[in-house]
């Protein structure tokens, strides 16, 4: 048995691509022999409440908010049937009266990883407020999998492509990555502009990193890259070349009042990723 994350928790929704994130949770789960967590959530998003709302809007909310219920009792289902089916040792079904961001960070709390989706199914409400993806990349306590709405979902994952900036973010990941990294055939280490020095990538850009991997048993390489000023486009164009399985970067951006501002990068990757990407800001 692999050893690997201890708990895992999956975002289960109504999401059409809902069905191969759980299919992954599950199988690495029970690759791994870790507990799986589907959290469900029930309530709006906090920037849905508005003041004053009354009239026809008020009288419907309470059934809105039970069908919520019901989806979310129906998706859970189907979780629990995928677990079962892929022999997950030990799983539980959660349901929070919360919006789905809240609701994910709070089981971040008590997770060694969650996985999420790509895109949520309120991306129409983009315009109110942050997406789902980058709430929860950019307030969970633990690492976050991202997995892309087209493409390919696995997670014993023999290429992985490791983009590295020496920066904190990234270094959190890298951290938080070393269960996957150490079952990867062979895990790259990416340096896009390389600059030399002390304050920025050393006088070897990325031994440093290489090295520590190499301590945990992680089969490693460099390969320092020229971004041509675009780094998001950079990570996604050579994880193609490298047939990459498993994108591992920081996550970068800050957050304000209902708004998320991402790196360059970050929302590069996020937006046209078509491997799993795992992040931890």
């Amino acid at each position: 048995m692999a050893q690997g994350y201890s708990t895992i928790g999956v975002y289960i929704d109504e999401a059409p691509q809902a069905q191969a994130r759980i299919a992954l949770a599950a199988q690495y789960a029970a690759d791994c022999g870790a507990h799986l967590v589907g959290v469900a959530a029930t309530g709006l998003p906090a920037y849905f409440h508005l003041g004053g709302l009354t009239g026809v809007g008020a009288a419907a909310m309470p059934a809105y908010l039970d069908q919520l219920k019901e989806q979310a009792y129906a998706a859970l289902g189907r979780f629990a049937r995928a677990a079962e089916q892929a022999g997950v040792p030990s799983f539980e079904k959660r349901v929070i009266e919360d919006d789905a961001g809240a609701a994910l960070c709070l089981q971040a709390r008590y997770s060694d990883l969650l996985i999420i989706g790509q895109h949520d199914s309120a991306d129409y409400l983009r315009g109110q407020g942050p997406t789902l993806t980058e709430y929860v990349m950019m307030n969970s306590v633990c690492p976050v999998l991202i997995v892309p709405d087209e493409g390919t979902c696995a997670l014993n994952a023999p290429r992985v492509l490791l983009a590295w900036d020496g920066g904190m973010q990234a270094a959190r990941t890298v951290h938080a990555a070393i269960p996957l990294l150490r079952q990867a055939a062979l895990v790259q280490v990416a340096v896009f502009d390389a600059e030399i020095g002390p304050q920025a990538h050393g006088e070897e850009p990325g031994a440093d990193i290489a090295l520590f991997l190499a301590r945990h048993g992680v089969k490693v390489e460099v390969s320092l890259l020229s971004s041509g000023g675009d780094v998001g486009g950079a990570i996604l164009s050579h994880a193609g070349y490298f047939g990459a399985d498993l994108i591992v970067m920081g996550g970068y951006g800050h957050s304000r009042f209902r708004e998320v501002l991402l790196g360059g990068a970050t929302r590069a990757v996020l937006d046209a990723m078509t491997v799993p990407v795992l992040m931890a800001h």
